[in-house]
């Protein structure tokens, strides 16, 4: 399975540097090393982990990163230097209670990170790959579409591990689509995909009302559906046509 994983990554965008989030003992990390096309390094918060992985893996001798991925400053990844904008990819089992925020941080240095493998739990999974119409549709999807064409890859189930998990697991690819720009204030997309789909049962001309829209632009056509009806590109001209009327 592990194998299936890091076999997903295509090096689609160009990138020659791969990052694993949270290797622990290598699992992932073993099918990895060996692709020589790329330079691989990993970023590992867990001490134990990092004294392991220096042990068993010597062809990473100054690729680990001792260190909170959440936290640690963009120009210091993939490696521990300055400054740095190459392009790499990211891949990793996420640990299930961060994935999300992992993503997030990705999303933020998207432009460097062409292509992204992960495992998740299969219901964050889901949610990211689902489409407009879909229960599972929602915030994350929309964020990651507008940049990522995204795949679900597989189900992972449980009985595979040891210990085994209470849940099943999914397999995402992402790769970079080619936009530069959305075509919209970024910052007023992100606030218009999360207040309607914070209140994903009413219609957008309810949920959107604390964003102070002007009636011209409450009556626009896309104000009568609910926010899992719209596209990404839906999302984006709603979000212009907001701007149009502040």
């Amino acid at each position: 399975m592990a194998q299936r994983i890091a076999d997903l990554l295509s090096g689609h965008g160009g990138y020659k540097k791969i990052l694993e989030i949270g290797p622990g003992m290598g699992v992932l990390t073993q099918f990895i090393v060996p692709k020589s096309q790329f330079e691989t390094y990993v970023i590992e918060i867990d001490r134990e982990s990092v004294d392991y992985l220096k042990q068993h893996f010597p062809a990473l001798e100054g690729h680990i990163l001792a260190a909170d991925f959440l936290n640690i400053r963009p120009d210091l990844l993939p490696a521990k230097q300055p400054d740095s904008t190459e392009s790499f990819a990211v891949i990793g089992n996420f640990p299930y209670n961060i994935s999300t925020q992992i993503l997030f941080k990705v999303l933020d240095m998207r432009d460097r990170v062409p292509e992204i493998v992960g495992m998740f739990q299969r219901e964050v999974a889901q949610r990211i790959a689902s489409g407009p119409g879909n229960k599972d549709y929602g915030i994350l999807s929309v964020l990651l579409q507008a940049w990522y064409d995204i795949t679900y890859e597989f189900t992972v189930p449980p009985e595979v591990f040891n210990p085994p998990p209470k849940v099943f697991s999914g397999v995402l690819s992402l790769r970079r689509n080619a936009k530069t720009e959305l075509g919209c204030d970024e910052r007023k997309f992100v606030q218009v995909v999360k207040h309607g789909f914070n209140q994903r049962r009413k219609t957008l001309r309810n949920a959107l009302k604390p964003l102070g829209a002007p009636e011209a632009a409450l009556a626009s056509p896309f104000m009568d559906k609910r926010a899992e009806q719209l596209s990404v590109a839906e999302f984006v001209e709603l979000t212009q046509l907001m701007m149009d009327y502040e």
